[in-house]
């Protein structure tokens, strides 16, 4: 009897996009034989999954999930081969399902999130099941989540799932999350961070890294002038302050109202509320990205 290794498994998975159990299960019937193992989950009805396996998937959609507390959330990338699929109902409701179980299971990872439970089976089990009933093939692509103590989370997808956004935000009294200032906010912000795909929420977050990065391709700019170091290192500052302003997204003009930016949106709404709102950090997914 062959030895049946984790790399063989993998592969028989790879090939067929098939449960990691019954990837195993059919390598030990075919003693260690990819080819036959193929065969035999053909046989056993994973014919499908196994005919489809290695077809582009390069449609799909984003779907999100916020727990009715608004304190979890996460969002899932699923892709599949054609934009018609991507707008089927049962392709979109899988994919909230995931979501759904990533909020309840907390995955580390895509393999822990395959392996974990879903109505019944694992997440994997019944991805290979849509793969037979709507007859193409898909993959769960990535996945993210968010949790908050002291605040709430607010989600958007636009396009049909082309992008979706997972903002978090923090204040101190529970009944700010309830109240309709906050909500429209939530929600404005979370469109914001579709339409205009910050880097980070505030500038402290800002990898060192990018700042010096950017900061070396403007310096290089200023040189270009001609003029003494000394302005040439304002000209640079007063660029990378330009940077800032568009790529934090508190920074940023709020593109419903170009007069403020979404720090002074968020001051409104603390005073409206009688509340500290802020800004934490938020996700976003694109699809195919």
């Amino acid at each position: 009897m062959a030895q049946i290794t984790a790399a063989m498994v993998k592969k028989l998975r790879e090939l067929t996009d098939s449960p990691m159990m019954e990837c195993k299960k059919a390598l030990v019937e075919a003693d260690g034989d990819i080819e036959a193992a193929v065969d035999i989950m053909r046989k056993n009805g994973l014919a499908a999954a196994a005919k489809k396996a290695g077809r582009a998937t390069n449609e799909g959609a984003v779907a999100a999930y916020i727990t009715q507390d608004g304190r979890s959330g996460a969002l899932v990338e699923v892709s599949c081969e054609t934009d018609f699929v991507a707008s089927n109902p049962k392709f979109t409701g899988f994919g909230t399902l995931v979501a759904q179980t990533v909020v309840a299971e907390q995955p580390a990872d895509l393999d822990a999130l395959l392996a974990s439970p879903l109505e019944g089976e694992t997440v994997e089990a019944a991805l290979t099941e849509l793969i037979h009933i709507i007859g193409e093939n898909m993959k769960i692509t990535r996945f993210a989540s968010r949790k908050t103590e002291a605040g709430a989370l607010s989600s958007y997808t636009h396009m049909g799932g082309k992008i979706g956004v997972l903002a978090e935000f923090a204040f101190e009294k529970p009944e700010t999350a309830q109240t309709e200032a906050f909500q429209t906010f939530a929600h404005d912000v979370a469109m914001q961070i579709a339409a205009t795909a910050p880097i980070c929420a505030v500038r402290e977050d800002v990898p060192a890294e990018t700042v010096e990065h950017e900061k070396a391709i403007y310096m290089a700019q200023a040189a270009e002038s001609g003029k003494p170091e000394a302005i040439q290192e304002k000209m640079a500052i007063g660029r990378l302050e330009k940077f800032f302003k568009g790529s934090v997204l508190t920074e940023q003009e709020f593109i419903k109202d170009t007069s403020i930016t979404v720090k002074e949106y968020a001051a409104q709404v603390s005073r409206a509320v009688d509340d500290t709102v802020t800004v934490v950090g938020f996700d976003r997914l694109t699809r195919g990205e």
